[in-house]
């Protein structure tokens, strides 16, 4: 067997998800990574129906603009292209050493791309349904133009408890290449109004 190999990465990550139930990094992809994901997703764009995305669970699915505007295409790991597999390898790895280190117990993920264009939002919410509490953690990931500035707007704002118990909002901008990991089952969140189009990845990690 192998000889486990602490990742100093990955534990940063592991700390802040114990510490404050949220990690914000730039660096889980690299630069010409993010390009070819952003590049990949736009294609898919020009060549794909994006689906009105729907809130509530799939078995109750319903399309409400009042409380989110994007766009998403769903990705098939089982079918994905060179540069998604690039992807897929880099969350499964450290699927893999979250619940060697962590006892998560994931079991499998679901990821799609996302696009909101100008004047769309997603109001707060949080990720888990009444009837389906296996999302564990949620995983964005931007692939916004280099020049994206955040008065495009579409910050990810999370709601967090202080020591005291009272809320505070956290505000993450969608600057390209940064990896938002947070607990789907804790944390409410919403997306701001967007003023230019806003790409991403979004996914989350599910328990049995």
């Amino acid at each position: 067997m192998a000889e486990f190999a602490v990742n100093a990465f990955y534990e940063l990550i592991i700390d802040d998800l114990i510490n404050r139930k949220y990690c914000v990094t730039d660096t889980f992809f690299t630069v010409e990574e993010i390009d070819l994901l952003r590049t990949n997703l736009l294609i898919k764009q020009s060549l794909t129906t994006f689906k009105k995305a729907a809130v509530g669970p799939l078995s109750n699915e319903q399309i409400i603009e009042e409380v989110r505007g994007d766009f998403i295409l769903w990705m098939d790991e089982s079918s994905s292209d060179q540069i998604e597999k690039m992807y897929f390898n880099k969350i499964n790895n450290f699927i893999h050493y979250i619940n060697r280190t962590c006892y998560l117990g994931i079991q499998e993920g679901e990821f799609h791309y996302a696009c909101y264009p100008e004047g769309t939002f997603y109001k707060r919410h949080l990720d888990v349904f009444h009837t389906d509490v296996r999302r564990t953690l949620s995983v964005v990931l931007y692939l916004n133009t280099p020049d994206w500035q955040p008065d495009n707007g579409g910050a990810l704002a999370l709601y967090l408890k202080d020591a005291a118990g009272r809320e505070k909002e956290e505000l993450i901008h969608a600057q390209p290449g940064r990896l938002v990991i947070f607990d789907s089952k804790e944390i409410e969140h919403e997306v701001q109004m967007v003023y230019k189009p806003r790409y991403s990845i979004t996914g989350w990690l599910k328990t049995r």
